[in-house]
C-alpha cells in the first residue's frame, strides 16, 4: 500500500505490525526518526558512540555515519535498522551495527543492538566491512565459532 501525501509527489511506505491487530502502524520515516531520537540520546556531545564489543572484548569509540535503507519490519511487532559507524579517528574502518526496536507506550525504542560488521583490511582494496554473522529469515546465524 503506497500513499501520496498532499499531492506533492511524496510516497509513504507504510512498514506493519504483523499479527497484532490494533497495533500502529509504523512508517519507514517512525523507523528512522526513532534511531534519530535514540541517536540523539547515546552519542556524546562530542559525537562518540561508545559500545563494547563482546567478541574482541574490547570498548569501542565510534562516530555515526548514516542509517541505511531499507530500515524494515521483522516479526512479533520488531523493527530493525543498519547502521553504519567509523572508528574515531579513521573513517575508512567501519563498523556496521545493527539496531532492534519494538513498540513502547506508542513510541519505537530500541531494546536491543549488536556489532554486524567490523572493519578488516585487505591488502589489495584496503578497509571492508567483515561480517560477524547473516539473516536467515528474521533469525541471525552467526558465521564463525566464537
Amino acid at each position: 500500500m503506497l500513499l501520496r501525501l498532499l499531492g506533492l509527489g511524496v510516497l509513504l511506505v507504510p512498514v506493519f505490525a504483523l499479527g497484532e491487530p490494533g497495533s500502529r502502524t509504523f512508517y519507514v520515516e517512525d523507523i528512522k526518526g526513532a534511531m534519530t531520537s535514540h541517536l540523539s540520546e547515546v552519542v556524546s556531545e562530542a559525537g562518540e558512540f561508545h559500545i563494547h564489543d563482546e567478541v574482541k572484548a574490547e570498548d569501542l569509540v565510534l562516530r555515526f555515519v548514516q542509517i541505511h535503507d531499507p530500515v524494515r519490519q521483522m516479526a512479533g511487532g520488531v523493527y530493525f535498522a543498519c547502521t553504519d559507524f567509523h572508528v574515531d579517528g579513521d573513517e575508512a574502518q567501519l563498523y556496521d551495527l545493527d539496531f532492534w526496536l519494538r513498540e513502547v507506550d506508542g513510541e519505537l525504542k530500541v531494546f536491543q543492538t549488536k556489532i554486524h560488521k567490523e572493519p578488516r583490511r585487505a591488502l589489495l582494496y584496503g578497509w571492508y566491512k567483515h561480517p560477524r554473522y547473516t539473516f536467515v529469515g528474521d533469525d541471525i546465524q552467526y558465521l564463525y565459532e566464537d
